[in-house]
C-alpha cells in the first residue's frame, strides 16, 4: 500500500486544498518568525499526513531539516535507538556535541520528524525505521519517549530556539480491528486531541466525504463516485487505502 504514499515534496504533484490543509498552513506559516513551537500533525494511516506537510513546506517556502533514523535491527533497546538518533545527527550535521547539534538545528525554520524518521525502511530497505522498531518493541518503546522528554527538559534553553514538526499515528487493536487513537474513537479521541492541544499546536488530518472523493479522483481518473463511496464505507475517509484498492 505504498504506491500512493507521499514521502517527499518531489512526489506530491497532485494535491487538493482541504480545510485541514488550510489549518495546517495557518499554523506552519508562523514558523518563519517564531521559535520554540511544536506542530503535532496527527491522523489515521492513509489520510495523507506526509502529503499535507510537504505541500505546506513548499507553499510556505520553509527551510526544513528532515530528520532521519537509520536503525540496523529491531532487536535493540530504547537507549540504543536514542543514541543512534544522536549519532546520526552528529554525522549529518558534521558536529561533535549536543550543543552544536541544537545550534545547527536552530538555523532551520523547523525540524521535521516524519517519514525519513518513522519509515526509513520504505526509503531504504537496508535500514529500519522508528515505526517498525516500535511495532516489534511494543510497550518497551515507551522508554524511548521518556528519554526524549527528559532530553527536552534538560536542554529546554536550546529547544526554545527550535521549531519541530512532528507527524504521528497511534493505532490500537480492539477485537481484532485497528483503530487510530486520535480519530476513530469518537468522544474519547476528541478528549485526547484536546489534551494534546495543551502541549502542542495540533492539526488533525481528516476529510469530508466530498473531499475524499475529490482526492481519490485526482489520483485515479476513472474512479466511479459510487464505487468510491462504497470504499469509504469499508476504509473510512482514507484516500490512500481507497486508491490502492481501486488499482488492484
Amino acid at each position: 500500500m505504498e504506491k500512493y504514499k507521499v514521502s517527499s515534496a518531489g512526489n506530491n504533484e497532485l494535491f487538493l486544498i482541504t480545510d485541514c490543509y488550510k489549518k495546517l498552513c495557518q499554523i506552519m506559516k508562523s514558523l518563519k518568525n517564531d521559535r520554540g513551537k511544536i506542530v503535532h500533525v496527527i491522523g489515521a494511516p492513509g489520510t495523507g499526513k506526509s502529503a499535507n506537510i510537504y505541500h505546506a513546506i513548499g507553499d510556505l517556502n520553509l527551510n526544513i531539516y528532515d530528520m532521519k533514523l537509520r536503525l540496523k535491527s529491531v532487536n535493540i533497546s530504547s537507549k540504543q535507538v536514542f543514541n543512534t538518533m544522536f549519532e546520526g545527527l552528529n554525522e549529518d550535521l558534521e558536529v561533535k556535541s549536543k550543543e552544536e547539534i541544537y545550534r545547527k538545528l536552530s538555523e532551520y525554520d523547523a525540524v521535521l520528524i516524519a517519514d525519513s524518521f518513522h519509515d526509513s525502511h520504505n526509503l531504504d530497505p537496508t535500514y529500519i525505521g522508528f515505526s517498525k522498531w516500535t511495532y516489534y518493541s511494543g510497550f518497551k518503546a515507551l522508554h524511548f519517549y521518556l528519554l526524549c522528554i527528559a532530553e527536552y527538559l534538560r536542554h529546554r534553553k536550546y529547544f526554545k530556539n527550535i521549531n519541530i514538526i512532528l507527524q504521528t499515528a497511534w493505532r490500537i487493536h480492539i477485537l481484532g480491528k485497528k483503530y487510530d487513537l486520535f480519530s476513530d474513537l469518537g468522544l474519547f479521541s476528541k478528549i485526547l486531541v484536546n489534551i494534546l492541544n495543551i502541549f502542542f499546536d495540533v492539526v488533525l488530518i481528516c476529510y469530508s466525504e466530498k473531499e475524499t472523493i475529490e482526492i481519490v479522483k485526482m489520483h485515479v481518473e476513472d474512479a466511479d463516485t459510487d464505487t468510491v463511496r462504497e470504499y469509504i464505507q469499508k476504509y473510512g475517509h482514507k484516500p490512500r487505502f481507497i486508491c490502492d484498492a481501486l488499482k488492484k
